[in-house]
């Protein structure tokens, strides 16, 4: 049976008595999975992974991390956790391993072991070669894989990765999801995720939560998810929209949602056999279509169904880098 290693209760925070950031929270993180949490803007992720690695306080509701209330055992439960920030945090100045040597000693593990450690994780993402050489030589994804082998040189249980392929190209992100999930099957290691990426939560995570305003919409697997929708979606853009809204009655089609700039999302039980009739409305009503898609179910339309907006391509938040710093810095 597996056995949950993250657990949240009515998890709330508000911030100057009014603002609230989470509301009544609940989570339940299995050992051993990759979990991911996505959601817009100011949904509360960033606060909700503040308060599970113990930077914040909740306001209310409980915590378990790792076994430890993350409150009344704060410490203990940062012993259990790495954090891996989407900004980069190794110093320029000295090699890989220097980098992965010194934060080991933030985290009192012996010479040896974090010799060994440091050995073991540089192969694990291919970065043994380029190990003593500056950081500053590095390229951008050999320094997102040195980032994330920083947040694992003290042998966490728990790993949270915030955004761990901003910024690259398509190509060294499929390789990067590649070496996350080495690193969860091969270390048995807990990984939280947040992407703004919706297909890297979909590739890589085994379960996810959408959330807005602070509280979980939905959680399901990605594919329980992408059935939730019960259909298939078209997408149009008209040169004149009027009278779009009719589409509705079209057999077949069960919501029709305007997007805004003459573009109409429209969710169909069978796209296969609603667009033939969707194509002989628009003749038959005169309407002018300049792009036509048809899309089976992504999590970028489940995200839209249940927070009634797509995600943005930048996430907001507190400084990663402050956090990322004062976590490794923490004290055992």
């Amino acid at each position: 049976m597996e056995r949950t290693i993250i657990e949240t209760k009515n998890l709330t925070k508000i911030y100057n008595g009014k603002i609230r950031a989470v509301a009544d929270l609940n989570l339940e993180i299995k050992e051993g999975e990759i979990y991911g949490l996505a959601g817009p803007n100011g949904a509360g992720k960033t606060t909700t992974i503040n308060m599970l690695i113990t930077r914040i306080s909740p306001t209310g509701g409980t915590a378990i991390v790792g076994g430890y209330d993350i409150t009344k055992n704060s410490l203990a439960v940062r012993r259990l956790i790495g954090v891996v920030p989407q900004d980069f945090t190794a110093d320029e100045d000295l090699t890989g391993r220097e980098n992965m040597m010194m934060v080991s000693q933030f985290y009192d593990v012996p010479k040896a072991k974090a010799q060994e450690n440091a050995k073991t994780l540089l192969k694990l993402v291919d970065l043994e070669e380029a190990a003593d050489r500056l950081v500053r030589t590095y390229s951008g994804g050999m320094r997102k894989r040195l980032e994330l082998i920083i947040g694992l040189v003290h042998d966490p249980k728990i790993l949270f990765l915030d955004e761990p392929t901003l910024g690259l190209d398509v190509q060294t992100r499929t390789q990067m999801w590649d070496y996350v999930k080495q690193i969860q099957s091969r270390l048995n290691v807990t990984i939280i995720l947040t992407s703004h990426y919706l297909e890297e939560i979909d590739e890589l995570a085994a379960r996810v939560s959408i959330i807005d305003h602070g509280k979980v919409l939905i959680t399901g697997s990605p594919a329980e998810l992408k059935e939730s929708l019960k259909g298939d979606i078209i997408s149009l853009t008209l040169s004149d929209q009027k009278g779009a809204d009719t589409m509705k009655t079209i057999q077949g089609v069960v919501e029709v949602t305007d997007m805004g700039s003459n573009s109409v999302r429209i969710k169909v039980v069978n796209a296969d056999e609603s667009l033939p009739k969707i194509i002989n409305f628009i003749s038959q009503h005169a309407l002018s279509t300049t792009k036509l898609t048809v899309q089976k179910p992504t999590l970028d339309e489940v995200f839209l169904e249940y927070t009634g907006r797509t995600i943005r391509e930048a996430e907001g938040g507190d400084d990663a880098r402050k956090l990322a710093i004062n976590m490794r810095r923490a004290r055992q």
